[in-house]
C-alpha cells in the first residue's frame, strides 16, 4: 500500500487533482443539500477544501495559486459574457432606479464595513473585512478581486505577508444566505405586506416587462389610414410594431413596407406591451380571431442564425420581406422575446420567427444558417482574445488620490470589463460571442469550483485555529450586520419612498448581493417572473462594483 501512502501525501500531480477532484466532488454534492429549503451550491467546494486542508494534506502552493487565479478568470469572464448584452440596456427606463438603488445597497456595505473598521480600533484589520464583507454578501469575484489586490499590494512592499480572508468568507457566507432572506421576511412585516395585493398592484401598472411582445389581432378602423402604404402608416403611429399577417376578404396576405391598407382589413400585430395601447386606438379595433387557418397558406418557423457573415447587421438590412416575401415577427435571444424591429442587431445564436409560404421560409433558412451543428462548437479564439486583452487591460497601473500606490484591474476587473464589452459589442469586430447556455454553465462552475477548492486547501490548515480560537465568533457577528443593515435600509427606502413593488424589491435585494438562494426563495414567494427580471437587471452593475471596490478597499486602507 505504499503506492497509495505516496499518492495521499507527496506533493505530485496525481496528488493535487486528488485532492482537487475530491473536494470538488464532495462540494458540488453536499451543495445540493437544502436546509429549510435553502442550499449553498457550488460554495461547499470551499468548505470542503477547508476541511481537507485541515485534515493535513496539501497541494503545491504555486500550483494551487495558479489554479485559483485561471478559475477565477473562466467565472469572471463566462458571467463577463452572459450579462454583457444586457448591461447597458439594463440602465433605461425603470432598470436606471433599480441600479441606483443597487448600488446604493453596494456602498452603504462598503460604509458598514468601514465604519466597523474604526469603530473596532483596528481590531480586525481592513482585508479581514473585506473577506468577511465578501462573505456576507455571498459574492465570491469580490474575495478574488480583494485577494489579487493584497498580492498587489505584498509585490509593492505594502504588506509583510498576505493575510487569509478567505477564512473571513468563509464563517460569514453560510449566516449571509440567511440574512438576505430575512431582510425579505421583515419589510414584508414592517410594512403588512399582502401578497395577493402586491400581485393586483403589478398587474394594474401596466410596468412589467414593457418591452415583451403581444400579439393581438385588430380590424384597421380609422379611415384616415385607409389607403396608405404600411411604411406610411408607421411613421403617423410612431411606434414600433409588425404587421405579421394580414387578411382581406378571405385572403391571407403577408403585407411589404409599400402594401396599401384599406379598411376592414385584419391584421396579426406583435408590438411590445408598452405599446399595445397607442398602436390600438390610433389603428383599429382589438378583435377575436382564429388564424388557423392562415397555415394553409403561411406558414411560421423558428429559424437559427448561424451563419457568422450575418452577426452585427441589423434586421432591416437583410430585406428579407423585399427578397423573399417573408416577415421576422420576433427575435429570441438569452431567453428573451424582443420585437422584430428593423434596427435590431442580430447575433449569431438568435432564433428568429419568420413567417411567409414554405417554399420562402426555406430560401430564408438557407440564408441564414440554420446550422445546429455550428452553434456546437466552441468558439475558443473569442475566449482566449477576451482573457488576453483582459489580462492586458487588468495590468495597466493607474494613480487614484488618497492612494499610496497605483491601482490595477487585476486577473478580476480587467477580464470582467473586457468580457462585458465583447459580450455587447463584440459583433463589430467580427467575434462570435454566442455560446449556448448549457456551455457557459459548464465554463463558469468549472471555473468557481476550481477556484473555491484553491481556496479552501491553501487555507485550510489555519481555518480551525484562526475561527475557533481567534476571532471567528467576531467576524460572524459583523458578516451578519454588513449583510442585513444596508438590505434594510435601501429596502425601507425603496418600498417607503419609491412605493417599489415587493416582487420588484425581493428581486433587488437578491441582485444586489448576487445571492441565487435568495433568488430561489423570492420565486417561491411570488407567482410571476418579476423577481427574476430585477435580479437579472441589477445583476450586471453589481458584479462589477462588489469586484472594483473590494480592490479599492484593500489598496486603500493597506
Amino acid at each position: 500500500m505504499e503506492w497509495f501512502r505516496t499518492l495521499l501525501f507527496s506533493e505530485g500531480i496525481a496528488h493535487t487533482i486528488l485532492l482537487y477532484s475530491l473536494a470538488i466532488w464532495l462540494g458540488v454534492l453536499l451543495g445540493k443539500v437544502k436546509i429549510v429549503g435553502i442550499s449553498l451550491g457550488p460554495t461547499f467546494v470551499l468548505f470542503v477544501g477547508l476541511f481537507i486542508g485541515h485534515l493535513g494534506f496539501t497541494v503545491n502552493h504555486e500550483v494551487a495559486e495558479f489554479v485559483r487565479e485561471f478559475g477565477l478568470i473562466l467565472f469572471i469572464y463566462s458571467i463577463g459574457l452572459q450579462v454583457g448584452p444586457g448591461f447597458f440596456s439594463s440602465f433605461k427606463r425603470g432598470g436606471m432606479q433599480l441600479n441606483l438603488m443597487a448600488a446604493g445597497i453596494v456602498l452603504l456595505g462598503v460604509g458598514v464595513t468601514i465604519l466597523l473598521f474604526y469603530l473596532l480600533n483596528g481590531r480586525v484589520s481592513m482585508p479581514m473585512l473585506v473577506g468577511v464583507m465578501s462573505g456576507a454578501v455571498t459574492n465570491t469575484p469580490g474575495l478574488g478581486a480583494a485577494q489579487e489586490a493584497l498580492k498587489q499590494a505584498f509585490e509593492a512592499g505594502q504588506l509583510a505577508e498576505i493575510p487569509q480572508i478567505a477564512l473571513g468568507y468563509a464563517v460569514a457566507y453560510p449566516l449571509a444566505v440567511v440574512g438576505i432572506i430575512l431582510s425579505m421576511v421583515v419589510i414584508r412585516l414592517m410594512f403588512r405586506i399582502n401578497i395577493e395585493q402586491e400581485e393586483q398592484a403589478l398587474e394594474a401598472s401596466g410596468e412589467v416587462q414593457a418591452d415583451k411582445p403581444e400579439i393581438m389581432t385588430l380590424r384597421l378602423t380609422n379611415k384616415a389610414l385607409s389607403g396608405r402604404k404600411l411604411h406610411e402608416i408607421k411613421d403617423l403611429v410612431g411606434r414600433s410594431f409588425v404587421i405579421s399577417r394580414m387578411m382581406r376578404q378571405g385572403h391571407y396576405s403577408i403585407p411589404r413596407m409599400d402594401s396599401i391598407l384599406q379598411e376592414g382589413d385584419l391584421l396579426l400585430v406583435i408590438t411590445a406591451t408598452a405599446d399595445v395601447e397607442p398602436v390600438t386606438v390610433f389603428m383599429g379595433e382589438k378583435v377575436e380571431m382564429d388564424w388557423e387557418a392562415s397555415e394553409k397558406q403561411l406558414v411560421s418557423r423558428r429559424i437559427v442564425i448561424t451563419r457568422s457573415e450575418i452577426n452585427g447587421k441589423t434586421l432591416g438590412s437583410l430585406r428579407l420581406r423585399t427578397l423573399y416575401g417573408v416577415n421576422i415577427t420576433r427575435v429570441h435571444r438569452s431567453g428573451v422575446d424582443l420585437l422584430g424591429n428593423p434596427n435590431l442587431v442580430l447575433q449569431v445564436g438568435d432564433r428568429v420567427m419568420v413567417v411567409g409560404e414554405l417554399g420562402d421560409i426555406e430560401k430564408v433558412e438557407k440564408f441564414l444558417g440554420n446550422t445546429l451543428k455550428r452553434l456546437d462548437e466552441p468558439h475558443i479564439i473569442t475566449l482566449f482574445i477576451g482573457i488576453f486583452l483582459g489580462i492586458l487591460i487588468g495590468s495597466i497601473p493607474f494613480f487614484i488620490p488618497g492612494i499610496p500606490m497605483p491601482v490595477k484591474l487585476g486577473l478580476a476587473g480587467g477580464p470582467l470589463i473586457v468580457s462585458i464589452l465583447i459580450g455587447r459589442f463584440g459583433f463589430k469586430l467580427k467575434l462570435i460571442t454566442y455560446t449556448t447556455q448549457s456551455a457557459n454553465f459548464m465554463l463558469r462552475e468549472i471555473g468557481i469550483t476550481l477556484f473555491l477548492a484553491s481556496v479552501g486547501l491553501m487555507s485550510g490548515g489555519q481555518f480551525a485555529e484562526t475561527v475557533f480560537s481567534g476571532d471567528g465568533l467576531l467576524w460572524i457577528g459583523l458578516g451578519f450586520l454588513i449583510t442585513i443593515l444596508p438590505l434594510l435600509i435601501m429596502g425601507f427606502v425603496a418600498r417607503k419612498f419609491a412605493g417599489l413593488n415587493y416582487f420588484i424589491l425581493m428581486g433587488l435585494l437578491a441582485g444586489s448581493t448576487t445571492d441565487p438562494p435568495a433568488l430561489s426563495y423570492a420565486g417561491s414567494i411570488a407567482n410571476n417572473d418579476q423577481p427574476a427580471v430585477s435580479y437579472s437587471t441589477v445583476y450586471p452593475l453589481t458584479m462589477f462594483l462588489r469586484v472594483i471596490l473590494a480592490q479599492l478597499l484593500i489598496l486603500a486602507f493597506v
